[in-house]
């Protein structure tokens, strides 16, 4: 999503109509997409996106990444990178930040920062029509009956490769990346949400290192229709 396109959709969301009842037109479809590193999970995302748009122009359905913490950064009144970095700490309470805490009036706590993640991450999937990748989107919309869970799985040489392949990176590198990216994203997980990822929490787990990427858009599209989730 360019900056211009996700400064008007941002600006969209934001907007609030004091004069006139919004009408509540119900649930709405969305997808989450939960990936091991090195699946390409953006990419596919965009794929699907793109497919879904191409086969209902009457809807305009977008993918959600980052744009997680852009927005709430935007309401913490913090920077993006700054926002990353405090939900991707294993260990939150370090004594330069409790000095922090004390002097610094925009200092705000883990509980808030979670919290507001939480809100950001159900206002899209509320929203519909996104495609939510990563940002434990499966865990926070699981009580959502229009929206499909799913998990991308690969080989661990099949990601290696990808990595590499797409960052530029040695072998060594490549699995060093992996390593950390993963630690992330658990510490992810249990800031905003203390939860760890269960294959129960998908409705469908599908294999990069089987399936071309027209297949698996394919496939989720099938889903999805089975679920129902475009009949709202």
């Amino acid at each position: 999503m360019s900056s211009n396109l996700l400064l008007k959709y941002l600006n969209n969301r934001l907007a609030e109509n004091n004069t006139q009842k919004q009408v509540d037109l119900g649930p709405k479809p969305a997808i989450t997409i939960s990936r091991e590193v090195g699946c390409n999970g953006v990419k596919l995302a965009h794929m699907l996106a793109d497919s879904l748009n191409k086969k209902n122009p009457a809807v305009q359905w977008k993918v959600i990444s980052k744009e997680v913490f852009f927005e709430s950064a935007r309401e913490l009144n913090m920077s993006p990178e700054q926002l990353r970095k405090t939900l991707s700490q294993r260990e939150k309470f370090h004594f330069e930040e409790i000095i922090k805490a004390f002097n610094d009036k925009k200092y705000k706590s883990g509980p808030t920062i979670a919290k507001t993640t939480r809100d950001v991450i159900m206002h899209f999937a509320n929203n519909g029509y996104c495609i939510i990748v990563g940002r434990a989107g499966n865990i926070n919309a699981k009580n959502l009956k229009t929206v499909l869970h799913i998990r991308l799985t690969a080989p661990l040489e099949y990601r290696i490769k990808t990595i590499m392949e797409n960052n530029g990176l040695t072998r060594e590198n490549a699995i060093r990346f992996i390593n950390q990216v993963e630690e992330e994203r658990v510490a992810f997980r249990e800031s905003v949400l203390g939860a760890k990822i269960h294959d129960e929490m998908f409705d469908i787990m599908l294999n990069r290192g089987v399936f071309s990427d027209e297949t698996i858009v394919e496939l989720i599209e099938f889903a999805a229709e089975k679920k129902g989730i475009f009949s709202v």
